[in-house]
């Protein structure tokens, strides 16, 4: 359904067209009586094959889109073709010229419809005069209707090309709007995400971390105590929740992508370098064109593989590369580091963050790229993720 204003002008005017069209043929029929026999049956078979052939354009809508031009270009010149015999026969045929016209203008090319529409009046005067006789009247009425409606018809092309950009500029509008409240919902999730990690960061995480500081202050004050396995387990726990707290609140934290990809990564590699002790290479292009989710994406999975880096490692240099190329976007993280079996890690054993790898993984299958994960232990391990632009 077109959203133009004018589609019931255009809609007016096709009707206007086929009632037109309709009432000519009811008078061409009526005038048949009045010819000889032979000529008036002549004429009544051609009204039908004119009527016949009109009809036909009723199944333009089957023809496929990219035929459809050709298809009228072959419609048009069968109803003149047919209409020029008409035309011979009985003369009142002659102002099926005026609808013709319209026709012509509308389904041939811009520079071959007033071609056709002078075609169509020499035919009409040529007809006209082989009834009537030659006459100033005879040549004014074809000319002046060819001239209207060639004027008319400049008219309808002016106003096709206006709804057509009208359209474009709504359909632009529509796209503008979806765009800007997608923006909206993700700014309100993120910010909803922010809430949450600040509440655990106040509540949970503070009276963690204050459990773990009380236990240890009790076990240092009673180190031969009969309790002390139960309180040095209990405070374990409490530093091992302690830290996944922490882990989800770096998850749920938005991440601060005002200035772009490119400079939240290279703020993520000075963030986590470690001077004597780890050194983080950032390589990433000026700037990046990717929508906000995928940058979003991808600095999280740079987060996450960083903090394994920094966490489990034991790394000395570790490398994050961001290459975005026409056909597809990489970020990789690597690092010089221990290493570990990327089999163990789905099964739980081993010392990697199998939390973080499964979140990134996850990641990953929500942008819909791959997910390269390569290490072997004492060799240092990689991340690599691939997107692909022209995905669905």
């Amino acid at each position: 359904m077109s959203h133009s204003a004018l589609t019931p002008v255009f809609v007016g005017l096709r009707v206007g067209l086929h009632v037109l069209i309709a009432g000519l043929l009811i008078l061409v029929v009526v005038r048949l009586p009045g010819l000889q026999p032979q000529a008036a049956v002549a004429g009544l078979i051609l009204v039908v094959v004119f009527a016949a052939v009109y009809l036909t354009s009723l199944l333009m809508r089957v023809v496929p889109r990219s035929r459809r031009k050709q298809a009228g270009v072959v419609w048009i010149t069968a109803l003149a073709l047919v209409w020029t015999g008409l035309v011979i026969v009985v003369p009142e045929a002659s102002y099926l010229a005026f609808p013709l016209f319209f026709l012509c203008l509308h389904l041939l090319p811009s520079r071959v419809g007033p071609v056709a529409v002078l075609l169509i009046t020499a035919v009409a005067i040529a007809a006209l005069s082989a009834h009537l006789g030659f006459s100033a009247g005879v040549v004014v009425g074809p000319v002046i209707g060819a001239a209207v409606a060639i004027l008319l018809g400049l008219g309808y092309r002016a106003l096709a090309r206006e709804a057509e950009e009208r359209e474009a500029l709504l359909t632009e509008l529509m796209a503008t709007r979806d765009r800007l409240a997608e923006t909206e919902r993700e700014q309100g999730a993120l910010a909803e995400r922010g809430r949450l990690a600040r509440d655990i960061h106040d509540t949970v995480a503070q009276g963690l971390s204050s459990i773990q500081l009380l236990l240890h202050a009790a076990e240092r004050a009673d180190p031969a105590g009969p309790g002390v396995e139960q309180i040095r387990l209990a405070r374990t726990t409490a530093a091992d929740s302690l830290a996944e707290t922490r882990h989800i609140i770096r998850e749920l934290t938005p991440p601060s992508l005002d200035g772009g990809l490119t400079e939240a990564l290279q703020r993520l590699g000075a963030a986590n370098a470690v001077p004597g002790s780890l050194r983080v290479d950032v390589e990433t292009p000026p700037a990046v064109d990717l929508p906000m989710e995928v940058q979003t994406a991808f600095l999280r999975i740079a987060q996450g593989a960083i903090a394994n880096v920094r966490t489990h490692a034991r790394a000395t240099h570790a490398r994050i590369l961001l290459r975005d190329a026409d056909d597809e976007t990489v970020l990789r993280i690597a690092d010089d580091g221990v290493g570990f079996d990327p089999a163990a890690v789905g099964s739980g054993a081993g010392g990697a963050d199998s939390f973080g790898l499964r979140a990134i993984a996850e990641r990953v299958d929500q942008l819909g790229g791959d997910l390269s994960i390569e290490s072997t232990p004492g060799e240092g391990a990689s991340v690599t993720v691939t997107l692909r632009k022209d995905r669905s």
